[in-house]
């Protein structure tokens, strides 16, 4: 039974089924291959969070949009396995679930080929108004945008901390005002600002920002903003095996750190901690770390 008083975090976003290979190297020719390893599992930006959080020891409540079909049954048993509550995973009839492929290389690099039905309904108007009741943090991305201009204004009203995942550009781009944290990946960044430099591009994206703002760099670890000045959390060292949804990692270990009201420079270290044993598992979502994994890294003892 979850203790009454463990921090709850609302996700908003993105869930798909990610059929993942595994070859020795990501192919650059239109030849067939033969994949040395193979599985599947739940994916997607939110759906990854989600289950991040839970695994961390939050209670979760994901909002999502899936088709009425097999697919859906099967991300929505894992995530509730993981206790990820769907109560809020809307099914949407004619519609077909997201799925990836994706392939993974030995040294842990991934290529992934996404389809998302573009007819699926983007309203939000479904979503229960009371969805924040309780809740201790919001997690959003930019895939479905409309979730996130729903749930960031509401949690800033609410004086709750809130998490971006800025993967890559948002049409919406005043939705990187709303969040109270925004977690860039690098070539969001980039492609932001126009800058190559990541402290740098960072720094020149907080001069107009009123929120705190961070960016991932892989195995370079983490730089963030911190009372106007560019910090930098390494990553901790391993042999990476898949980095598919170490950047969901991140970000939902982010959430669940805030939601735990974490100073940010403990918050981010916890967050590279779990994005890198994430990665010493192949499987995407399956390598991600339980929180008595995280707490051992931090403490040195893992």
């Amino acid at each position: 039974m979850i203790p009454p008083d463990t921090p709850r975090i609302v996700c908003g976003g993105i869930t798909t089924l990610d059929i993942i290979y595994g070859l020795d190297a990501i192919p650059t020719v239109p030849l067939k291959f033969r994949s040395e390893r193979m599985t599947t599992s739940g994916g997607g930006l939110a759906g990854n969070a989600a289950t991040a959080c839970a695994r961390l020891g939050a209670r979760v409540s994901l909002i999502a949009r899936l088709g009425d079909d097999p697919f859906a049954d099967l991300m929505i048993e894992e995530l509730e396995r993981d206790g990820v509550d769907c109560g809020t995973v809307r099914r949407c009839p004619g519609y077909r679930s997201p799925v990836s492929a994706v392939i993974v290389d030995r040294q842990g690099e991934r290529m992934v080929v996404s389809y998302s039905d573009p007819a699926i309904p983007s309203d939000t108007g479904w979503i229960p108004a009371g969805i924040l009741d309780g809740a201790h943090a919001v997690y959003a991305e930019t895939r479905w945008i409309e979730a996130a201009l729903h749930l960031l204004p509401e949690a800033r009203r609410r004086g709750l901390p809130s998490v971006l995942d800025a993967d890559r550009r948002p049409t919406h781009p005043d939705v990187l005002t709303m969040a109270s944290h925004v977690g860039f990946s690098a070539p969001a960044l980039r492609e932001w600002t126009g800058i190559d430099d990541l402290p740098t591009a960072l720094k020149a994206a907080s001069a107009r920002a009123g929120n705190v703002l961070l960016v991932t760099d892989g195995a370079e670890g983490a730089w963030y903003m911190d009372a106007g000045e560019v910090r930098h959390e390494p990553a901790f060292p391993v042999r990476a095996v898949d980095t598919l949804g170490a950047g969901d990692t991140w970000h939902g270990a982010l959430a669940v750190a805030l939601a735990e009201r974490m100073p940010l420079q403990p918050a981010v270290r916890f967050a590279n901690a779990a994005a890198a044993l994430k990665c010493t598992e192949f499987g995407g979502r399956k390598g991600m770390p339980s929180r008595q994994s995280v707490d051992a890294m931090l403490a040195g003892t893992r």
